[in-house]
Parts: C-alpha cells; structure tokens; sequence
C-alpha cells in the first residue's frame, strides 16, 4: 500500500487499544463460556488496523465490522487436550480482518450494530454472562487515556492467569522451601479463571504436552518451586516427564481467591505445608508486569533476544531488534518488511 513505518506503528496502536477496549467489555465472560478472546475480539482490533491502512472511511469500517461478526472465532477447547488451536488465533484474527476489510472495500454489506445487535458479538456469544458488560468501557476516554499502557507484557512463557502463583512459588523456593520437605501444596486463584488453569485437575496433573502445560496450574507452580523459574527449559519434552515435579504436581490443589484483583490483575498465592508441620505462604497481588509493576524495557528486549535466539543468530536477532525499534523511521512500511524477512 506505500504505507510507511510510522502508519504501521500507528496501526499496530490502533488494533492494541480497540482489542483492549472492546475485551474490556466482556469483564472477563469469554472465557467463562469457551471463547479465546485473542481469535474472537483479536479479529475487530485487526479490522480497525487494516481499515487505517487501506484508508476506509467511515462507512466502510462500520460494514468490515459488521462482517468481522461471521469470520471472527477462537474456541478454548485447546485446554482440554494442549492442542495447537490457540497458536493459529492470532495469525487468523488477521487472515479474518484481511478479509472482511477486503469485502467492505468492494460495498459488501455487513450488519450495523456488530457489537451490541440483538445477535451481535456480545449478545451472541457471552448467554447469561451478557448481562454483566459495559459497554461504556469501549469509548470511555478514547483518544485522550490509552489502553495501550495498561498492557501487561509476560514475563513467563505460560497463561497469564498463572503468574501470581509462578512467582509466588519462586519466592518460595528462594526463601528455602525444597521439594523434598512438601506435605501439601495450595494454589489460590481467581474463581473465573479456574475453568482455564485448574481444571480438570488429573489432566493439569499430567500435561500431555508443552501446550497444556502452560495452562496448568499444578505443574506450573510445582516446577517453579523446584526450579525457582519458569521458563523455556521447564516446557521441554525431559521437563514435563520429570518424576520429581509430577510427584510433586500431584500434591497441589486450587482453591478461590476471594481477594483477587482480577480481572484488573492476575493476583496468586501458593501456602506450602511442609512435612514438619510448618506453613508458609506468598503472595503476589499485582503480577509482575502489570501497569502497576512493569518490567523494564530492557527485560522486554531481554526477552526477544532469548526468543529470537531460540531461531537464528545473535547477529540476525540484533538486526531484528534494532528494526523494531525504529520501525518508524522506514519510508516505507515494505522496507521494514524486508529487513525482516531477510531480503
């Protein structure tokens, strides 16, 4: 389209606040009903992003929306088996806004009230769980607060949901907790994220794969309490069989928190019975990375680099990096493209 890095920036700014901002709504029920928020409201953000950079008006937006309503989808049925669904809703929430901006461009009609309709988005897809949106959270101070600063970057490879409890049990650990020692072991969490990370608790106990144990809260705080980390290693094929953490996975129940932050934090709490009698607990109200305790732009970087690594050289994940990072200052948005594709 001829457009330049700083409009790629921009429309990455765009799709980041409209996502945000209409996932706000919901207060969390996608989840609770077997919706993956990343596909379903990932779709509408991409549309607003796409929409900019092909220069649609206003009319044309409403309708690329409103076609936005039959192509956006993710479903949660991953967590039941760690299958890789969840991998492609990111990608397919772009592949569905490409679309639906290319059908409003040539004067296909989609329905006006995307959104809030008698069958839109909201109304269609969250039941009983409807009732409880706010639909003033999607304009509220558009244009002059920014969600965009309210983004929780991860500073663990796993669910959000689950980082309270991971750096809980890393606190633990350091404090001197060892595997050995454990009786019991109590993860407190959100009641609305329990569906996600906690159940069904035999196969949280036994993740089939890298996948699912991301989303387990047994493993994820076990491993973490032996390890006092959580990171790429702890997800490897040798990790996940390791006898000594799925001893001790067997040994960790859930119970919810009625003192969560969620769903503005993913407060947990992990309270270790060990075998002497003694109990200790810890807990992180605010995770780490939150607006209300960000981590450093250098982690941020930090953590691209051990990515990026993972897949090419030091020198090609530099290179990377410093496009990145001055992504506006391409004439042209196809020039930022080449550098990372390598041409």
């Amino acid at each position: 389209l001829g457009r330049s890095g700083r409009d790629v920036l921009t429309a990455y700014v765009l799709g980041v606040e409209i996502s945000s901002r209409l996932g706000s709504v919901a207060k969390g029920g996608f989840h609770q009903v077997g919706f993956h928020p990343t596909g379903l409201i990932g779709t509408f953000g991409c549309i607003l992003a796409a929409g900019y950079l092909h220069g649609m008006n206003a009319a044309q937006m409403t309708m690329a929306q409103g076609i936005g309503l039959s192509v956006a989808a993710g479903s949660l049925e991953f967590l039941e088996d760690g299958s890789w669904t969840k991998r492609m809703h990111p990608g397919w929430a772009g592949v569905a806004a490409i679309s639906a901006t290319a059908l409003a461009r040539h004067g296909f009609v989609g329905p006006r009230s995307a959104y809030e309709g008698r069958f839109g988005l909201f109304p269609s897809h969250l039941g009983s769980h409807a009732a409880a949106c706010d639909y003033s959270l999607a304009t509220h101070g558009l244009g002059k607060e920014w969600e965009i600063d309210q983004i929780a970057v991860k500073p663990f490879p796993a669910c959000h949901f689950t980082h309270g409890c991971a750096d809980a049990a890393i606190a633990l650990r350091n404090q001197g907790v060892r595997a050995a020692d454990i009786q019991h072991v109590r993860a407190k969490v959100a009641q609305e994220v329990v569906k996600t990370v906690c159940e069904p608790v035999a196969n949280k106990r036994r993740p089939a794969n890298e996948y699912d144990a991301k989303f387990s809260i047994p493993y994820i705080v076990a491993s973490s309490l032996i390890h006092g980390k959580f990171g790429l290693a702890e997800l490897e094929e040798s990790a996940l069989r390791d006898p000594v953490t799925l001893a001790l996975a067997d040994k960790v129940d859930y119970e919810a928190d009625p003192a969560s932050g969620f769903p503005k934090y993913y407060s947990g709490e992990v309270i270790v019975k060990l075998k002497d009698g003694r109990e200790l607990a810890h807990r992180e109200q605010v995770n780490r990375g939150a607006a209300d305790r960000p981590i450093s732009n250098d982690d941020i970087v930090a953590k691209f680099m051990d990515n990026a690594m993972q897949a090419v050289s030091r020198a090609r994940a530099e290179e990377l990096r410093d496009a990145l990072l001055r992504m506006e200052d391409f004439g042209r948005g196809a020039e930022l493209a080449a550098v990372l594709a390598g041409r």
